[in-house]
């Protein structure tokens, strides 16, 4: 069974991919998508059936994100966001950790997760920040700083935040969340870009934002970690955002084999019949069928607990890179294939062919990812 069908109905679908134009061209989150895929459920996909979920898994949500992204891209990108820590937070229970409980009950009651991770210029990710963590003296911290890339900035609940303590001996990493009433956070109206322009992912400002003991759930040491929290949001976020690129993928495999069967040639032929044609639609399928394959088995095993070792890192970064190229090249082949009909701002293809832009960007980047590999197979960089 489609483990989207539950939500994810075919009207629904219908009704997402028919606002996805509209908040393209305003520029605009998607609110309605929000507001009837929490109605439907979305929210509490990977929550324990127990607590009022349906129990999803990270490789039944990489196809649920699939299937959303091949609909609306941004929507998929956006509010995967809020997925990514409810599966993260599956991750860390399934390796026997309960830090991340207060994720699933957000879920539970349906509440909107994002992320504050991305810095300006931070290529560490996770492994180091610039924002200023200051200890309040009882568990709690002050967050000051900037965080950017934060999706569902207009919408979320709950958002994650993380700093740098340096106050004693050591530095170290503290990681919590925020609600959307405390003070100390404001976002900035800079969301003008080239594509997934419905995920709003303003700039989020923090000053003295304060989250108490009772939200901070996690210390640790500045650099690489196999900690149960890294692993987890390592694991979900590059499965999650690889799932939405092959959506993306399938989606442009689907219109060009739909625009292809509509065409003729001058002499009135088919231009499905034209060998150069069929071979570009042959390679695009085979192309998205080599990264979904591989983003399947991958999200398998993270919730089978394959151990794959000091290969977890290399495999979960590389697969998400190779799937955002190939998700790239496959767009790129489809306007070919269709020809100009497709560079017309009315056609799908060519959001697609914007908003699929945008996959580079999302750590890890194809550079972080190739350094990460080569480390794996050489050691690392002298210091």
């Amino acid at each position: 069974m489609d483990p989207a069908k539950p939500v994810l109905s075919d009207e629904l679908l219908g009704r997402i991919a028919a606002r996805a134009p509209g908040y393209d061209a305003d520029n605009r989150f998607c609110e309605e998508d929000l507001d009837e895929l929490r109605a439907a459920g979305y929210l509490r996909l990977g929550v324990p059936v127990s607590s009022g979920g349906a129990g999803l898994g990270l490789r039944a949500m990489a196809r649920v994100q699939r299937t959303l992204a091949m609909a609306a891209p941004a929507t998929g990108l956006a509010l995967g966001m809020h997925q990514v820590w409810v599966q993260a937070a599956r991750a860390v229970t399934a390796r026997g950790e309960s830090f991340l409980q207060c994720v699933l009950d957000w879920a539970a009651d349906d509440r909107l997760l994002a992320f504050g991770v991305s810095e300006p210029g931070n290529d560490r990710v996770l492994f180091d920040s610039a924002t200023v963590a200051e200890p309040d003296g009882s568990g709690g911290y002050r967050f000051t700083g900037t965080k950017v890339f934060t999706s569902a900035s207009v919408a979320w609940d709950v958002l994650s935040v993380f700093g740098k303590d340096t106050t004693g001996a050591d530095p170290q990493l503290v990681h919590g969340f925020a609600v959307r009433s405390d003070a100390g956070h404001s976002m900035a109206d800079d969301w003008n870009t080239l594509g997934m322009r419905a995920t709003q992912s303003r700039t989020t400002r923090l000053d003295g934002l304060h989250v108490p003991a009772d939200r901070m759930v996690r210390s640790l040491p500045v650099g690489p970690t196999a900690d149960p929290l890294i692993f987890g949001i390592f694991a979900a976020f590059e499965l999650l955002i690889a799932a939405v690129y092959v959506g993306i993928a399938d989606r442009a495999v689907d219109l060009a084999v739909e625009q292809v069967g509509h065409r003729t040639a001058f002499d009135g032929s088919p231009r499905a019949l034209d060998p150069d044609i069929r071979r570009g639609l042959a390679d695009m399928r085979s192309t998205a069928d080599a990264v979904a394959l591989q983003v399947d088995a991958l999200a398998r095993d993270v919730d089978e607990l394959v151990d794959h070792g000091g290969r977890w890192f290399p495999l979960l970064v590389g697969t998400k890179a190779r799937t955002v190229d190939a998700a790239a090249r496959v767009v790129d082949e489809a306007l070919r294939v269709v020809g100009g009909g497709s560079f017309s701002a009315t056609n799908e293809l060519s959001r697609l062919a914007r908003d699929v832009r945008a996959g580079q960007f999302h750590p890890s980047s194809r550079d972080s990812a190739a350094r990460t590999i080569a480390t794996s197979l050489l050691g690392p960089l002298p210091a």
